[in-house]
């Protein structure tokens, strides 16, 4: 088994934008804020970060100037899925260089893929790393699963070491952790099944809602980990309201705007992705404002 990436919550981080583009200096406010918080590890150009709508120059330059930001403080993962699977490759190659300690790979959307091009591709873009890969299986987007037998066909390949799961069927969760019998680890890719899938041996998140709250996601987990499950449980269900608002739109979205309103950049999002309708935001901001995260309305 490849050593483990990371253990507890890492931040699916967004990308803050201006009317110029990315924002930099908001972008580092963040890095800082989130290892100060105690974050276990940041994800960098994702789904979240909007790295699907990053062009390859501004993708690169992300990737630069984060891992610069992050400086070895907490593991590093870049994001470097794509359709294509030559670019991402290319992609992978550039993190390895920008010393990043993992990357995060989508399955291949609109042109989809077979379970065996799956694995073909996979063991493409493992052969381009120097660095260990997290699969990232989110079907909802993507329009392909990976099956449970087709993590196991992986497990022993080289550079494959973990799972970033998002597909929502925690029964098929608990057909990986069975089949695979260790050889990957496995990571929550969804906030409101955080503890379900610690519970079948999962090691932690790749969380939205820690854009917001990353010391208490963080704890969340390692409270479970360490055998405070009540705790941990009352922590999960203590956060579903947020969770909610979080993906009342879809992701990064509603994320955007809460990480405008806290001071992180503009609540700016690429097409095709629109600005969070007024009534879903007046609930996502009555919930955090129920957690102290924004001021009470005067």
């Amino acid at each position: 088994m490849t050593q483990k990436i990371f253990t507890g919550a890492a931040t699916a981080l967004i990308t803050p934008m201006n009317e110029n583009g990315v924002d930099y200096e908001a972008f580092g406010r963040l890095i800082d804020w989130q290892i100060d918080a105690g974050i276990d590890a940041l994800v960098i150009a994702g789904t979240t970060g909007e790295g699907s709508t990053l062009d390859d120059d501004e993708h690169r330059e992300v990737l630069r100037f984060a891992a610069e930001r992050i400086n070895g403080r907490v593991p590093a993962i870049a994001g470097t899925g794509s359709n294509d699977t030559a670019y991402a490759c290319d992609l992978t190659r550039h993190a390895c260089e920008m010393a990043y300690d993992a990357c995060l790979v989508v399955t291949p959307y609109y042109n989809k893929a077979t379970q065996k091009g799956l694995i073909a591709m996979y063991k493409a873009i493992a052969d381009a790393s120097d660095k260990p890969l997290i699969l990232y299986n989110v079907p909802s987007r993507t329009g392909v699963n990976i099956e449970p037998e087709t993590f196991a066909a992986m497990a022993d390949y080289p550079n494959i070491a973990a799972i970033k799961e998002a597909g929502g069927n925690i029964s098929k969760v608990a057909d990986t952790m069975a089949l695979c019998e260790g050889k990957l680890d496995m990571y929550s890719g969804n906030d409101d099944q955080i503890i379900p899938i610690l519970s079948l041996g999962g090691s932690g998140v790749i969380s939205v809602l820690s854009n917001l709250i990353p010391k208490e996601t963080s704890q969340m987990v390692h409270d479970y980990l360490n055998g405070e499950t009540e705790k941990a449980r009352k922590a999960q269900l203590k956060y579903l309201p947020l969770i909610h608002a979080l993906f009342s739109e879809v992701n990064p979205i509603p994320v955007k705007a809460a990480m405008a309103a806290m001071g992180y950049g503009r609540n700016i999002v690429r097409l095709p992705l629109t600005p969070m309708e007024e009534a879903h935001q007046e609930k996502l901001f009555a919930e955090m404002r129920k957690l102290g995260l924004l001021k009470e309305e005067e």
